[in-house]
C-alpha cells in the first residue's frame, strides 16, 4: 500500500471519529496525541491531516480518488464503520456519513451492509452475556481470581491485535469493558456501559480514539489484510501494537481491581495516575506472556468474533 493510500484512508478513519459531532475535549485530545505519536514512525504528516479533517479541508471525493484498488476502497469502509461503532451503536449523524462514504467510495450496498452489521454485533453485545458464574463474589481470597481474569482478557487482546483483520481490532473494545464488568460485578457492583465509558475516558482510554490508535499501527505496519508469510509475518511485524494492546486492557483490569475492591474510594486524579503506572508495568510484562499470546493468535477464528466476545 503506498503512502498517499495510507494518508487516505487514516484521514477517512479521522472523519469517521468526528463524524458524530459529539467528540469531547478529552476525546480530541486524544485523538490528537494519537496522530502526532502515530505520524513520529511513519513518513506521513498526520499533524496536519489531523489539522485538516479538523477544518474540514479534505473532502470524501477526494479521499476516495486516492483509494485506486478495489481492496484499499473496502478496508477504509470497514475501518470508518469500525470507528463509528468504537463506542457504541452509530447515531443518524455517523449513518450518514457512512452512507456518503460508500457511495464515493462505490462499495457494493449489500457488501457494505453485511460488513456493518457484523460490527454493529459486535459493538452492542451485552456486557453481561456469558459472564454468569465467572467471578463469585469478592473476598481477599479471590483477589487471584480476579487477577486470572484480567490476565486471560489481557492475553486475548494481544492475540486478536496480531490478525490482520479489522474486526479483531474492534473487539478489542467491548471485551475490556466486558472484563470492567464482570470485575465491578465481583466487588458487588452492577455497571452499565455509560459508567464504564466514564471510567475509561477519565483514565484516558476513549473508545473511539483507542480504536484509531490500535488500527492505525496496523494500517502503518502493513498488517491489514494479506501479510507475506501469514501469521509468522504479523508476530514480528505487529509485536508493538499487540504489546499495546495487551498491556492497557492488564493496565485497565487492575486498575478497576483497585477501584472497585477497595470501595470506589479513588478519586479520578488517583485512578488516572495509578492507570499510567500500571500501563508501564504491563508493557514490561507482556514479554513474559509473549508465547501465550502468539499461541492464542493461531487458535483464533475471525469468522467466529462475535461467538467468541459473547462467550467471555
Amino acid at each position: 500500500m503506498t503512502e498517499p493510500e495510507q494518508s487516505a484512508i487514516l484521514t477517512i478513519s479521522l472523519m469517521a471519529a468526528f463524524a458524530d459531532g459529539a467528540n469531547d475535549e478529552r476525546e480530541r485530545t486524544q485523538l490528537k496525541s494519537i496522530t502526532d505519536s502515530l505520524g513520529a514512525h511513519s513518513g506521513l504528516n498526520l499533524a496536519a491531516l489531523y489539522q485538516d479533517v479538523l477544518l474540514k479541508r479534505r473532502s470524501l471525493t477526494d479521499m476516495a480518488a486516492a483509494l485506486e484498488s478495489a481492496e484499499t476502497r473496502q478496508l477504509a469502509y470497514e475501518m470508518a464503520v469500525c470507528v463509528c461503532d468504537a463506542d457504541g451503536a452509530r447515531n443518524e449523524r455517523e449513518t450518514r456519513f457512512l452512507n456518503e462514504l460508500r457511495s464515493a467510495l462505490e462499495i457494493d450496498a449489500a457488501a457494505a451492509q453485511a460488513y456493518a452489521g457484523s460490527a454493529d454485533a459486535l459493538a452492542e453485545v451485552s456486557l453481561h452475556e456469558g459472564s454468569e458464574g465467572r467471578l463469585v463474589a469478592a473476598h481477599p481470597a479471590r483477589n487471584a481470581d480476579v487477577d486470572k481474569t484480567v490476565l486471560n482478557y489481557s492475553i486475548l487482546n494481544g492475540a486478536l491485535e496480531l490478525l490482520p483483520q479489522s474486526l479483531a481490532t474492534m473487539a478489542i473494545i467491548p471485551l475490556q469493558m466486558k472484563m470492567v464488568y464482570q470485575i465491578g460485578h465481583a466487588y458487588g457492583y452492577e455497571l452499565d456501559r455509560g459508567h464504564i465509558k466514564d471510567l475509561l475516558a477519565t483514565l484516558g482510554v476513549g473508545l473511539t480514539s483507542q480504536y484509531v490508535e490500535e488500527i492505525g499501527r496496523k494500517l502503518l505496519g502493513g498488517l491489514l489484510r494479506k501479510v507475506g508469510g501469514g501469521l509468522a509475518a504479523a508476530l514480528g511485524r505487529q509485536a508493538a501494537s499487540s504489546a499495546m494492546a495487551f498491556a492497557s486492557t492488564y493496565a485497565l483490569g487492575q486498575v478497576a481491581k483497585q477501584y472497585y475492591g477497595g470501595g470506589r474510594t479513588l478519586d479520578m486524579a488517583k485512578l488516572k495516575a495509578a492507570f499510567q503506572s500500571m500501563l508501564g508495568e504491563a508493557q514490561a510484562l507482556r514479554g513474559r506472556y509473549a508465547g501465550e499470546i502468539e499461541h492464542k493468535a493461531r487458535t483464533l477464528d475471525v469468522n467466529q468474533l462475535l461467538q467468541l466476545v459473547r462467550q467471555q
